[in-house]
Parts: structure tokens; sequence; C-alpha cells
């Protein structure tokens, strides 16, 4: 039986033209392009996204991921002089943290940064990424005292698409004005369009709750796979509050701000309703939301697990037509970029 269409990643290609791929954020960040899609009328809506409010679903609940991001990008150099960018990935526990290093190290090769701050590699995974240990004079460092030390010396870990390096003004554009609990190496990038007022405005009038989704750096992972179902998921730390459970517990219907809000709510529904762990879920048409209604998304990159979900909520031959429709009125594309409200 031949593969469906909506299984095939190349169903997932398309051509973006460079100057679409957004390298700065718009001001105010609530001055973004939304394009609304109304899957009962088939109708699209252009709009901006200081006018999110207007279309939002009446008596539905809004889940934000209040995850942080950290600078998680570090630049050090071998004993032998030789430089070294290190990326934090994740913590896999107190201690060991798994982590992309570009430049060639083995097991035993220690890095060194600013602050007396080491890294010492420990394993070298399969995936070409590696797990190493951090220590400041001397002494082991757990995650949580390593992210005060980072924040000091690391870099913001903007995506590779942006092709620029961070500046001081990254600081506070690639996070969201909600952002809380760190951990995060990518920003969960639908929110980053929220001001101040806005965020305030939408909690005062809509039933709202937050999820944290620590997001990795395999979220820019392309899909090699002919296939998309043999896929490996990237996993992820996530923590639903008492709030957000609420929420998923009872038959309101649910606006998922982003795709990191929308996979841990998804997880948690499909897998046992367990409120804290790691998720691996990987939505697509044929893994189909049940629990998120509605999706506020920003537009993602080619072949990416990404556009992937959007699909698993309209269909691939949908999610085709607005991209196009998107490129055809220049929308921005990607982390910096536009959004679109799927109701």
């Amino acid at each position: 039986m031949p593969t469906s269409k909506e299984l095939l990643t190349s169903s997932y290609d398309f051509t973006l033209p460079s100057e679409l791929i957004a390298t700065h954020p718009v001001s105010p960040r609530d001055h973004a392009k939304l394009l609304i899609y109304i899957r009962k009328t088939d109708e699209i809506i252009h709009t901006h996204f200081y006018d999110l409010e207007k279309f939002i679903p009446k008596n539905c609940a809004l889940i934000f991921n209040d995850t942080k991001v950290i600078k998680a990008r570090l630049y050090g150099k071998k004993v032998s002089g030789g430089k070294i960018e290190l990326l934090i990935n994740r913590p896999l526990n107190a201690f060991e943290i798994n982590v992309y290093i570009r430049g060639k190290v083995k097991v035993n090769t220690e890095i060194f940064f600013k602050d007396d701050l080491v890294a010492k590699v420990i394993k070298l995974e399969d995936d070409g990424s590696r797990v190493v240990e951090f220590s400041a004079d001397k002494n082991k460092l757990r995650f949580e005292d390593l992210l005060p030390i980072i924040d000091k010396i690391g870099h913001v870990p903007l995506p590779p698409y942006i092709n620029r390096d961070d500046d001081k003004s990254d600081e506070s554009e690639y996070q969201s004005v909600f952002a809380k609990a760190e951990g995060a190496v990518a920003a969960p990038t639908a929110s980053l369009h929220f001001t101040d007022e806005q965020h305030a405005r939408i909690c005062d009038n809509f039933n709202h709750a937050y999820v944290t989704l620590h997001v990795g750096g395999g979220t820019f992972k392309p899909v090699d796979a002919e296939i998309i179902t043999d896929h490996p998921m990237h996993s992820e730390y996530y923590d639903i509050s008492n709030k957000a459970k609420k929420i998923l517990d009872s038959d309101i219907s649910i606006l998922s701000v982003g795709t990191t809000s929308t996979r841990t709510i998804e997880f948690y529904e499909k897998h046992g309703k367990i409120q804290r762990g790691e998720a691996n879920l990987f939505l697509h048409p044929n893994n189909k939301p049940s629990r998120v209604n509605h999706l506020l998304t920003n537009f993602h990159l080619p072949k990416s697990t990404l556009l992937m979900l959007v699909a698993s909520f309209i269909g691939i031959k949908k999610t085709q037509q607005l991209y196009a429709e998107a490129i055809k009125n220049n929308y921005r594309f990607y982390s910096y970029g536009d959004a679109m409200l799927i109701i």
C-alpha cells in the first residue's frame, strides 16, 4: 500500500525567499502580522497580533509556556588553545548535561571558559551530542548552580537561521514577557509577540494557566527520514501547574499558545495524565491532537516536526495553502517572525 502524502517528509518541504527569514523582531512586538484561519468557514483573515483578543473563541482557556531561555551558548578553549563552541541542550541529572559541541573533542577533553568555568566531556552520544560535567574552582557544579554563571558569561542561543551574533537586545527580545522557569535553550516563539499590557489584558478576560516545557535544541532538528513516523522524536522536561491540570481535566475548550504548550498538553492527555516528566510526543496527521482545540503558532522551518504539528490540526494540503498565502503576503518566518491562529 503506498504511503500517504501526509506521511512523506518531502510533503513538508517548501521554498522560502531568504528576505522573509526574520533576523530581528518587529517593534513593538505585538505589531507582528497575524494570519487567522477559521476552520469552520475555511476563511483566512490577515490582521496584526495586537488584534488577537478579537478572535479568541469565547469560553476557552489559554495555556501558556512559562519556560525561560538560558544563555546556553558558551565560547571556550581546549588546553591546546583550539576554540570550542558549546551549546547546552538539557540536563540529564543534577550534574550531567547533554550539549552540542562545535570543535573536535573526545572523552576526558576539558574545555575552559571565563570565570574559571570548566566543562569535562564524559560521554560521546551516537546522535552527535556530548555529555559533560561542569566545574568551577575544581568543584563540580549542579545545573542550578551553573545557571548564574552562564547568565554572566554565556550568550543568547539564537537559532542558526538568524545568522548573526546575539546582542544585548536579544536578552529581552528572545524571551516572553511571562518567562519564569529557567531551562530552555530555544524560545517558545508564539509567546514572543505578547507585550506586558496585552498579556495582562488577555489574562484579565480569559481563563488561563501555565505549563513549563524546557525547549531543547532538538526542536530545530529537521526530519531526515523519508517517512515522518520513522523520525526519533527528541525529549524535553515538562511540568504542568495545578491550575493547568484543572483546566486540562475539564471539558473547557483550549487555545494552546505555541507548539511547545501543545506538545505538553497532548503528552499529558495521551500518556496517563502525569503532571511532570519527559515529553517526546510527535504530533502529525497520523497522530492528531485530542485535547487542544485552537492553536497559536509562528511559521516554521521546512521538514520540521513543528510544521508537521500544524498539519496535525488542519492536514498537509491546508498547511501548504496557508504557508503559500503567508509567503505571497510577505509574512516574516521563524522565531522572530509573524504568527498564525488556527481556530
